[in-house]
């Protein structure tokens, strides 16, 4: 019996590594070794030095617990961090599969005010106990039609987190303080599927047009919104697989 491919996988925002529960209740032990990391400034890594989070630091972080050779699949930030890991160290990878995930955003105008924006809630964030950040997470409009079991898990999985280190990793390696990566996606070697969901409109269109740029990717569109690997983890698994 063959040994079973190591699979590293990546949380999104705010999530920890047990985001990946149902995920992993559905991999067939024989075909994959799984680990699924905290992201600094999540989970057991919230201790992390508030100064020293940002994306070069979250790829050697990744690197340094990962596998000499893995298959990397990331969620929301943890695609961008994967998308990241895949240009920085391209041997150590399989293959890649980004779930809900973007290349940045190209205008230097609106990355700029982007950034602004992700500052002034970090602001906000580190104010706030965990239950008040909760309470805010989940009111954004991209949440309201998740149903009501799968708020109940993302709920869980953020309130196992600091809002004083999620703060620092919203200004280190939020959306506005990330590089456009999108004129990079044709240096991409690594197999990539792309994983999006169907009520997911801004990031079905992402995947759609990431695909466009790489080398012949694979593109699962799911039947769920933007937490996938709580509202569809079967789903999340099948594109793993295929």
């Amino acid at each position: 019996m063959g040994v079973g491919e190591d699979l590293v996988l990546l949380h999104g925002f705010a999530g920890t590594r047990r985001t990946w529960d149902g995920v992993l209740s559905h991999l067939e032990g024989e075909r994959y070794r799984p680990l699924a990391l905290d992201l600094p400034g999540h989970g057991e890594l919230s201790g992390a030095d508030a100064g020293a989070i940002g994306f070069a630091e979250c790829v050697e972080s990744v690197l340094q617990r990962s596998p000499e050779r893995f298959a990397l699949c990331g969620y929301s930030l943890g695609g961008r961090i994967a998308l990241h890991v895949a240009l920085a160290a391209p041997e150590r990878l399989t293959r890649l599969v980004l779930v809900a995930a973007a290349a940045g955003i190209e205008d230097p105008d609106e990355r700029a005010a982007r950034r602004a924006a992700d500052r002034e809630l970090a602001d906000a964030i580190a104010g706030e106990t965990i239950e008040q950040f909760t309470e805010r997470w989940c009111a954004q409009p991209m949440f309201a039609e998740d149903p009501p079991e799968v708020d109940a898990l993302a709920r869980a999985d953020y309130l196992r987190n600091d809002p004083v280190a999620l703060a620092a990793a919203l200004r280190g390696v939020g959306v506005g303080e990330m590089a456009s990566l999108w004129s990079r996606l044709p240096e991409l070697t690594t197999p990539v599927t792309l994983v999006a969901g169907r009520r997911d409109a801004k990031f079905e269109g992402l995947a759609w047009r990431m695909a466009e740029l790489l080398c012949r990717p694979r593109l699962w569109i799911l039947a769920g919104g933007h937490r996938l690997p709580l509202e569809c983890p079967a789903g999340v698994v099948a594109a793993l697989g295929g």
